[in-house]
């Protein structure tokens, strides 16, 4: 990456910072992370994890309870200073870009989580990512879905012209891009990578905000929730998030 775009992607890392840092207060994200790791933890055979983007360390604390040693990268020092607070015991932390890291060793997986639609090349980094796996080595990866009920619902209501337009939330977000099943298959085979388990996580009928007014009000309860979580096995292509479960290719 030449100096002026490594630059011009370390501001727009951190310029995503305070935003990142509010919506980790979020119920409905926080209702996420739980399920990411739940579907995530019958593949995950421990040994060492690499977690691209920490956030504020929420999902860090989890996955390196499932892994014998955690190494965090992010393109933010606020971010990392943030995951240092919760003194993870089996963690060390990288301040770099995603392109520019160069592993020193082998991951028996690698940790992904709302990465991808943020990234300028997809390709470059997920090179990265075979590259750092070991053969038998697992990338574990999430992205939001372009055919939510929620955002087939703002098409229909006519505030979005296309299921894969940016919204306003996603720019505010750092979106580049918005997946659906076929897109994210196509990006995770291209990079050399065979998809062994994917689907959909919690199907999601609203929007952001009204989901967490829906939570925090006690509308959709525990109950409820896992509902969704259920129905999104059998829907998932209009869940609110995409995940694919990968290896290299022999």
């Amino acid at each position: 990456m030449s100096r002026k775009n490594h630059q011009d992607e370390k501001q727009f890392v951190e310029s995503l910072v305070p935003e990142y840092i509010t919506s980790d207060h979020s119920s409905q994200t926080r209702l996420m992370r739980d399920l990411m790791i739940r579907t995530f933890k019958p593949y995950i055979r421990g040994g060492v994890g690499l977690e691209l983007g920490s956030e504020i360390g929420y999902m860090s604390e989890r996955l390196a309870a499932l892994v014998e040693h955690l190494d965090i990268v992010d393109g933010s020092e606020a971010f990392l200073d943030q995951v240092r607070k919760r003194n993870i015991p089996n963690a060390s932390y990288t301040c770099s870009l995603f392109e520019d890291f160069h592993p020193s060793q082998n991951y028996d997986a690698v940790f992904a989580s709302h990465i991808l639609e943020h990234l300028k090349d997809v390709q470059v980094v997920l090179g990265m990512v075979k590259n750092a796996l070991k053969p038998e080595g697992t990338l574990f990866a999430t992205v939001p879905n372009a055919r939510a009920v929620s955002r087939q619902l703002a098409r229909h209501m006519g505030l979005l012209d296309s299921l894969y337009s940016l919204t306003p939330n996603d720019l505010k977000g750092g979106h580049r891009r918005v997946y659906d099943r076929g897109s994210l298959d196509r990006d995770i085979e291209t990079a050399g990578l065979e998809i062994i388990a994917e689907g959909g996580i919690l199907f999601k009928p609203f929007a952001d905000f009204q989901m967490d007014q829906l939570i925090d009000s006690g509308i959709l309860g525990p109950q409820q929730c896992e509902g969704l979580f259920k129905l999104g096995r059998e829907y998932p292509d209009l869940c609110a998030d995409l995940y694919v479960i990968a290896r290299p290719k022999p």
